[in-house]
């Protein structure tokens, strides 16, 4: 609880001040979040706008609201009303809160641009980093397990843990795959359109995700670099190709490797959402690079897309029931480990 409402308090604190301030040739750009969200409104992203209020604002301030309203309950030694309700609505919008996402590319924004401008950064920015870290305490004290044990040993005859049986496989599979063709149709418009679109001196230049990449390295950015080239590129494809092989798996009855399948399966769940960041990459530089025909930033269809391939993938990963792995009877190998 202390975490909780210690995060809660940061992440109100990072939303009146300013998150960076861009100046260049004499000329400032101020940003906060609030400005972010409607500079991608003024340039007719409306749902990349959203994206980012939900999964930086909205969903992390709806977590820590949750675990408040347990955490108070159960330090009382009392049941939460509708506790099971709150529990569920929980660890459903776990994995689509990516502050600490959102964090990491606003420092990646800030080595791209740290050549063409000074940046200094506000006290939203400091607030935002403590509400995170504050945020990855909470998640480190959380345990599904305990907190079940906990409401049902509070409230016995309104908690139920009946293990629900796994649903039908050609189900599962069959939604698994739509997601999963759609996401792969995306991909190709998220890697050939631009990304974003440069503007210098009024001369535009659009850059692709590769194109970004590239720029990186040949300016010796390394780590950076390979950081967007793995979350950008290797991570979506690699997790296309993953839940494809599961899914064909689970429909093909395969008897062997459950063990193995399921840590790849929860591997490429866990680390799926962290290709948002080249698209928070573009949010923050649309809203904080605006200085007219002298420098300015505009986002590409290809963040949109993106997006869409991000947000299908983990779609595909949460329709997927990794307990249908289990189904049939294990290997001798698995059953020896």
């Amino acid at each position: 609880m202390a975490f909780s409402l210690a995060a809660l308090c940061f992440l109100i604190a990072s939303v009146p001040f300013e998150f960076m301030i861009f100046s260049v040739q004499g000329q400032f750009q101020r940003m906060n979040i609030p400005l972010s969200i409607s500079t991608l409104v003024e340039q007719e992203y409306p749902i990349l706008a959203t994206i980012q209020l939900l999964a930086i604002y909205v969903i992390p301030a709806c977590i820590l609201l949750c675990m408040i309203y347990l955490s108070y309950h159960l330090k009382r030694d009392k049941y939460p009303p509708h506790g099971g309700w709150v529990k569920r609505i929980l660890f459903a919008l776990l994995p689509w809160s990516m502050a600490e996402i959102f964090l990491v590319g606003a420092l990646i924004s800030l080595i791209k641009i740290r050549d063409m401008a000074d940046i200094q950064l506000g006290l939203s920015f400091y607030a935002y980093l403590f509400f995170t870290l504050c945020l990855l305490c909470c998640l480190i004290y959380l345990d599904e397990f305990q907190l079940s044990k906990s409401l049902r040993r509070l409230g016995e005859q309104r908690w139920k843990l009946a293990k629900s049986a796994p649903p039908p496989v050609n189900k599962v599979t069959q939604r698994t795959w739509a997601y999963l063709l759609a996401a792969l149709i995306l991909y190709i418009p998220a890697n050939t359109l631009p990304i974003m679109h440069t503007r210098v001196l009024g001369q535009e230049q659009p850059s692709t995700i590769l194109g970004g990449v590239v720029s990186l390295w040949q300016d010796g950015s390394y780590p950076v670099a390979l950081v967007i080239f793995v979350a950008s590129l290797a991570v979506p494809i690699g997790k296309l190709l993953t839940l494809c092989w599961l899914n064909y798996s689970i429909q093909r009855q395969v008897l062997t490797g459950q063990h193995w399948r399921t840590k790849l399966y929860r591997i490429t769940d866990f680390i799926g959402r962290w290709s948002m960041i080249d698209v928070f990459v573009v949010a923050i530089l649309v809203s904080l690079i605006q200085l007219g025909n002298t420098m300015s930033v505009y986002p590409g269809p290809a963040a949109l897309a993106f997006s869409a391939v991000v947000i299908l993938t983990m779609l595909a990963a949460n329709s997927f029931d990794s307990r249908l792995i289990w189904t049939q009877k294990p290997d001798d190998n698995d059953t020896k480990q």
